[in-house]
């Protein structure tokens, strides 16, 4: 089995070095990753300047991109072989409710599912993230999953993991993306040369973490697995904006 993997917080970080040992002890991997941390860089592409691809003392190869850049780049003109699975992360932090339509380690994940490859976007869920081995351990069980059945189409799966030692995790749950309240307002500051400057407010609480959502199923330790698709259509609404237009709608 080929493996890619990517991530948003870039080819150094200790989420991707400890996914990438777990996981070519069971395949073989190649990494191609961000040269610096792209968190938030959502499905972006770089269209306005040449990628360059390089190679770390790891054995990481880092671009001069986004998330997506180095799947897009990998699968269509570096590796020889398409990969048999994308993994993306671990992501140093949760990636649930909303945060997946901003989130650099989802959207690596979504362009190997983009390219007709099944990918796996797995996060750790924490503050002062240190079981790093606990989500990559759920990684290989879950490849392994993949590798010992067929499908019939490729899957995009969104992954949260607690933060707590493997065997603390109270199993696995197939889950929906809940939903965050309104984001905190930007921060204004000022810059040294007196430029006044604004970071963006941090994320909002959970609002809607029920049962059955990736916000309730980490918070009692259990994986949050969430199949996700592509399609943005609200069909809901197809039948309101018709009307909405009248006669002038085709």
């Amino acid at each position: 089995m080929r493996i890619l993997i990517s991530n948003d917080d870039g080819y150094f970080s200790p989420g991707i070095a400890c996914l990438a040992l777990h996981l070519s002890r069971i395949a073989e991997v190649v990494v191609v990753a961000p040269e610096r941390d792209r968190s938030g860089a959502s499905n972006s592409l770089t269209l306005d300047r040449p990628l360059k691809l390089r190679t770390a003392a790891s054995g990481f190869y880092y671009v001069n991109g986004t998330p997506t850049d180095c799947v897009h780049l990998a699968v269509t003109g570096m590796l020889d072989h398409q990969p048999d699975i994308v993994v993306s992360g671990i992501n140093a932090g949760a990636n649930m409710g909303d945060d997946t339509i901003y989130s650099g380690t989802v959207a690596a994940a979504t362009e190997g599912f983009l390219l007709g490859i099944p990918a796996i976007a797995i996060s750790l869920v924490g503050h002062n993230l240190t079981h790093y081995e606990t989500a990559a351990r759920v990684a290989v069980d879950l490849v392994q999953r993949f590798a010992s059945q067929t499908h019939d189409q490729p899957w995009l799966i969104n992954v949260n993991v607690p933060d707590v030692p493997y065997e603390a995790l109270q199993g696995m749950e197939v889950t929906r993306l809940g939903k965050r309240h309104k984001a905190e307002p930007v921060i204004k500051a000022q810059s040294p040369t007196g430029e006044t400057v604004y970071w963006v407010g941090a994320a909002g609480r959970a609002q809607d973490a029920g049962e059955g959502t990736d916000f309730n199923a980490v918070r009692q330790n259990r994986v949050s697995l969430t199949p996700l698709q592509i399609d943005l259509t609200q069909y809901s609404q197809l039948d309101a904006v018709r009307h909405w237009l009248g006669k002038s709608c085709i």
